[in-house]
Order: structure tokens, then C-alpha cells, then sequence
């Protein structure tokens, strides 16, 4: 039997929180749902902590070329549902994504979708930054990585999957897709790590995203937004 929704994790030297976001989809991988881990050339021991979890044939761990977008286009090719998810490896899903994403498309008015997020940090600015996000992605239909993206297997087929660029391929992904359908903005919320804002500085990387998005906006190359974000 085919499952239901196929759930696809890129990771990069992620072995010191890889089995808990494992340990969370459990319930989800118990009604079926396929878990495809993708590892992008960990240097870190993130393949074999991932290994100690995925010991079922639903659960696969795969290696490809690093780059989120070639690891994430990776877990797709081998994935066997009708509905793909991409999910970060710092991420949480509601308790029931699968019920909620199968509901979304089974409408027939969209044929992707994204979930509401909240960033986990003690800066009370990661809060604000959320709610942003959230209303700006349902302004627009552009929506996040952090949002946990899902779509149809057709859909993502018909936009040739993730564009081969090292930074904001959720975003050229959703102008794609938006081409098709707009997005199912779920109100149901993701709960995505603030370490890199942390780590960053919460303004300095609410100053950094905005440069990075009016780059895209005005036709800089991937290379030069890779660039930016360095």
C-alpha cells in the first residue's frame, strides 16, 4: 500500500537534534506516512544517529550532492506518495500535518500549501517575525522553507521540482507553483528553531533576509543572494 504523504528531511551535520525530529514524526510515520532523510555530506555522525531511528522500510536515509534544493529534489525522486512535504531539520509539525495537508488539497482548489510557523527563542522579536511571515505569505502566496512546503506529486513534477540554486529556492519554487494554484496557508503552526536568528542577531538577520529579498526582487543571480547571505 502506497502512503498517504511522503515527508522529506534534507539535513547537514544535524546529529545533535536529528533523532528528536525523527522521534517526532512517529506518530505520523504510524499512520502511515513515508519519512525520506536526505543528508547533504554530513561531517558529523548525522547518518548514523538518523540510522538508529529509521529502522523500518518507511523510513529511508539517502545521500546526495549537498545544496537543500539537490537533497530535497533527491528525497522526491524516491519518494512513492501523491503528496510530497518538505520539512526542515529544526522543525515541528502539528500532530495531525497529515490529516491537515490531505484535507487542504483534497478540495481541488490548491495543489500546494504551507502551514503557519512560530520561532521557538527567548527574543520577544522572533514572535513579531513569525506573525510577518504569516501574514505576508498569505498576501502574496509566497511562502517559506520554515513554513514546511507541501504540494502534490503532479505539482511538483509540472515545475520541475526545486530550482538548482544554493539559497531561496522555496521562494522560486512558490513563484512557480503559484502559476498553477494559490497556496493552502494553514493556520495549523510549524514550530521552527530561532537559533539562527540567535546566533545571527535577531536584527541583523531581519536586515539580512530583507537584503536577500529585494536582491530576488530586482534579479540578482542565486550566486549573488549566496553571496549576501554569507
Amino acid at each position: 500500500m502506497l502512503p498517504s504523504l511522503s515527508i522529506i528531511v534534507p539535513v547537514l551535520n544535524e546529529a545533535r537534534g536529528i533523532c528528536q525530529t525523527l522521534q517526532a514524526l512517529a506518530p505520523l510515520r504510524a499512520r502511515g506516512v513515508q519519512v525520506i532523510v536526505v543528508d547533504g555530506g554530513s561531517t558529523d555522525d548525522t547518518v548514523q544517529q538518523a540510522r538508529l531511528v529509521c529502522d523500518a522500510a518507511a523510513w529511508q536515509v539517502i545521500e546526495s550532492p549537498a545544496g537543500r534544493a539537490a537533497q530535497m529534489n533527491a528525497g522526491a525522486k524516491v519518494a512513492s506518495a501523491a503528496t510530497l512535504l518538505f520539512l526542515h531539520a529544526d522543525t515541528v509539525l502539528p500532530a495531525a500535518a497529515d490529516i491537515l495537508v490531505a484535507r487542504a488539497l483534497n478540495r481541488g482548489t490548491h495543489q500546494w500549501g504551507r502551514f503557519d510557523v512560530r520561532i521557538a527563542g527567548k527574543h520577544r522579536m522572533l514572535r513579531v517575525v513569525a506573525a510577518f511571515m504569516n501574514r505576508r505569505s498569505r498576501w502574496s502566496g509566497i511562502a517559506t522553507g520554515d513554513q514546511a512546503l507541501f504540494m502534490t506529486r503532479a505539482a511538483f513534477d509540472q515545475v520541475d521540482g526545486f530550482p538548482p540554486q544554493a539559497l531561496m529556492e522555496d521562494i522560486e519554487i512558490s513563484k512557480r507553483l503559484l502559476q498553477l494554484s494559490r497556496p493552502a496557508c494553514l493556520a495549523a503552526r510549524v514550530v521552527t528553531s530561532g537559533r539562527r536568528w540567535e546566533t545571527r542577531g535577531v536584527w541583523r538577520t531581519i536586515v539580512l533576509m530583507w537584503r536577500l529579498r529585494f536582491a530576488d526582487w530586482w534579479g540578482s543571480s542565486p550566486q549573488r543572494l549566496a553571496e549576501l547571505y554569507r
